[in-house]
């Protein structure tokens, strides 16, 4: 990639987060929890998956269960049919009772802030581990690419991959580290409420303005 090319991503990449930052000054998740490793979990199971839906699944699952002893005594069949409404359930069930039994024996049942420490628990990868610890500790050494991010990195010409961490690397070598907490849940919301991926008329959309090339790109998600 040429110089020139990586100047004019790194100047637009600049003027989308101060628009971010304006819009959405104290970005946060919407997965409801009580406790830190509820998040964990939330998240885990926000995979190819709603936030809405996750949400509606939990509010009754995390009456029972709160901390990661509390998951840990459970057996992944019987987790899996409390969150049957969620995909890959099965799945996600066997790496929540995984990492509830690493959490809780390891780490004496607190989330840890290390991001790579998270990684090494099942069914938790770069973008899930920095959506815990930004979310959780306001710790942000990476920025986690979500569907949103991807599209979003995509329509304003920020990245050529489509591999979810190949896209984050790209964002951080374009976005100053003091404004990484901004970029994930800010697009989320974004996406979420202001700028669906579904073709329409953006021209009237904050970041579109500030990029108006952005209107007449729809990227696949």
């Amino acid at each position: 990639m040429s110089m020139k090319v990586n100047l004019e991503r790194r100047l637009r990449a600049l003027k989308l987060v101060r628009a971010l930052k304006k819009e959405y000054p104290f970005p946060k998740s919407e997965l409801v929890h009580q406790t830190p490793f509820q998040f964990v979990v939330a998240v885990m199971l926000s995979a190819q998956c709603t936030d809405k839906l996750v949400n509606k699944v939990t509010e009754k699952l995390f009456r029972k269960y709160k901390t990661a002893a509390d998951f840990a005594v459970l057996k992944p069949q019987e987790l899996a049919t409390q969150i049957a409404s969620v995909s890959f359930f099965r799945n996600k069930a066997k790496a929540v009772v995984g990492t509830a039994h690493i959490i809780a024996a390891r780490y004496k049942g607190r989330v840890p802030r290390d991001e790579n420490a998270l990684q090494e628990c099942p069914g938790i990868g770069y973008k899930t581990a920095h959506v815990i610890v930004g979310e959780l500790f306001d710790h942000w050494p990476g920025i986690p690419t979500d569907t949103h991010v991807k599209r979003f990195a995509r329509k304003f010409d920020l990245t050529d991959n489509t591999d979810l961490k190949k896209i984050s690397k790209d964002l951080e070598a374009l976005i100053p580290q003091k404004d990484w907490k901004y970029v994930n849940n800010g697009l989320v919301l974004y996406g979420r409420y202001i700028c669906k991926a579904r073709k329409h008329d953006c021209s009237d959309h904050l970041l579109t303005k500030a990029w108006p090339p952005a209107g007449n790109r729809w990227p696949r998600t």
